[in-house]
């Protein structure tokens, strides 16, 4: 676009939209990416892919089952645009959701879901086209055509993006048989699952955690009547987890709960909830912070890394969530006070020496750099980075909230020892997420160097881009 200046026309060159230089204002940060961080794997330490898909190497039918089929992200823009749920999770066509899901994106225009869904066309399919009402009918019929082929099944879509390690999400009722199949069949990846046992632990619900209850003893053979027989049931799971190839567990809480109890007192109202009594709220938050303590003593026991995933307010639409279930876009970010309990939670574990690796995720902007100190207060010295602010994720996982955890962790910590991004997906075209962050970590290291900030010592600054994008996470996970 044409500029005044000294009476004189000057032309400034615009940049094409999603080229190879996307997000990459200057020269060095260009450098950074095209020659040391594009081409590091990815290790993918928390996602939410289904198992059985991987084992079975599946293979779409078409683009709509892997892309929209539950993805929460774009269900939410859907809804927002207008669209009635019959053409989101309801009973319409394949082809009519994917035609609904073309003619929202226009209007998605600084979303992230704008950048993922075109870095997800051109990866993947090679597809430079915009997903618009005009083109939605020949990037349905390219994209299909690709996924009838084995180069597009599962295993494919996977290799493509150069992902080595995955982990996925399992509660400790799962049976593990697909990660058994997948570590049998020899293939060139390795995928791991990850003890989440929120739903163990979820006495908000005493009806709910008392069939939980039930189904754990059936899997474990052995009555369960008292705390003590509920934590050796719990703990056979964890073992058999650790059988299976587990060294990583995971949570996703409103916040960290850490409420002073006795074990005399977490035994009386495990008997309440058997009973099928009405807990109070104290009692409640007395007995979720016992068995978050416990869990992690078995993951500092076995050297896991454990990582929680604190500030979400979850299905809060009753009357969504009574047709659609839960995990359907009805979630957001909360407002809860982290600090105190979160800092007396590591304390105790710490006081005793059992803090096990730890990754934090808040999913508030305002707890940044709440997170960021907070870290720092646990460091011992005995692993690099020992306790983690994880990256942005869910909410801010786009480049505003890349760049603030960025910085904030830079400014409060050492961004250097930081195990880097992760997709936090239920979706096998998400992995173009961890460019996206890779891009704006060379454009933050690049400009710096540029405006004199950092040196430009291009072996040194490399180095740690290529630690922070794979070796960090490797190392620390001991992959």
């Amino acid at each position: 676009m044409p500029t005044r200046q000294s009476g004189a026309y000057n032309y400034i060159l615009m940049k094409q939209f999603l080229d190879e230089n996307f997000l990459l204002q200057t020269e060095t940060a260009r450098t950074l990416y095209h020659d040391y961080a594009k081409h590091m794997p990815i290790i993918d330490y928390h996602n939410h892919l289904i198992p059985e898909q991987i084992a079975e190497d599946k293979q779409f039918e078409n683009i709509t089952q892997v892309w929209l089929y539950g993805d929460h992200y774009k269900w939410r823009a859907m809804r927002t645009f207008g669209i009635d749920e019959y053409f989101i999770t309801g009973g319409a066509s394949d082809w009519e959701k994917f035609e609904k899901w073309a003619e929202t994106v226009p209007y998605t225009l600084r979303n992230p879901l704008y950048h993922w869904t075109h870095l997800e066309l051109q990866r993947y399919f090679d597809i430079h086209d915009l997903l618009s009402p005009a083109t939605a009918k020949k990037i349905w019929d390219e994209c299909n055509a690709k996924l009838q082929t084995k180069e597009y099944s599962v295993l494919g879509l996977l290799k493509k993006m150069n992902v080595k390690t995955l982990c996925t999400t399992d509660d400790p009722l799962d049976n593990l048989e697909f990660h058994q199949k997948i570590k049998a069949s020899g293939i060139d990846l390795v995928v791991l699952p990850a003890f989440r046992p929120d739903k163990a632990m979820n006495a908000d619900d005493v009806a709910g955690l008392n069939k939980y209850v039930d189904k754990l003893a059936a899997i474990v053979e052995k009555p369960i009547t008292d705390y003590q027989e509920y934590l050796a049931a719990l703990k056979s799971r964890h073992d058999f987890f650790v059988e299976n190839g587990a060294s990583v567990s995971d949570h996703g809480l409103e916040q960290i709960y850490a409420e002073d109890y006795t074990e005399e007192e977490v035994a009386q109202i495990f008997l309440k909830i058997r009973k099928g009594e009405a807990i109070t709220k104290e009692e409640n938050l007395k007995f979720k912070s016992a068995m978050l303590f416990q869990f992690a003593l078995w993951d500092h026991e076995r050297g896991w890394v454990q990582q929680y995933h604190l500030g979400a307010i979850r299905n809060n639409n009753d009357r969504l969530l009574s047709s659609l279930g839960p995990d359907t876009g009805f979630d957001s970010i909360g407002d809860f006070s982290q600090g105190r309990a979160l800092a007396k939670f590591l304390n105790k574990l710490d006081a005793g020496n059992k803090l096990a690796k730890t990754i934090l995720y808040n999913l508030n902007p305002a707890d940044n750099e709440l997170m960021a100190t907070m870290i720092g207060n646990y460091q011992d010295g005995t692993v690099a980075g020992k306790v983690q602010w994880g990256s942005a994720c869910w909410f801010l996982d786009q480049k505003v909230g890349m760049i603030k955890q960025i910085n904030a962790l830079s400014n409060m910590g050492l961004l250097s020892q930081f195990v880097g991004m992760l997709t936090d997906s239920r979706s096998f075209l998400s992995f173009p997420r961890h460019e996206y962050f890779r891009r704006i970590l060379c454009d933050l290291f690049g400009t710096d160097i540029e405006n004199g900030e950092i040196p430009n010592d291009i072996k040194l600054v490399s180095q740690l881009v290529e630690n922070i994008c794979y070796n960090n996470a490797k190392a620390y996970f001991s992959f």
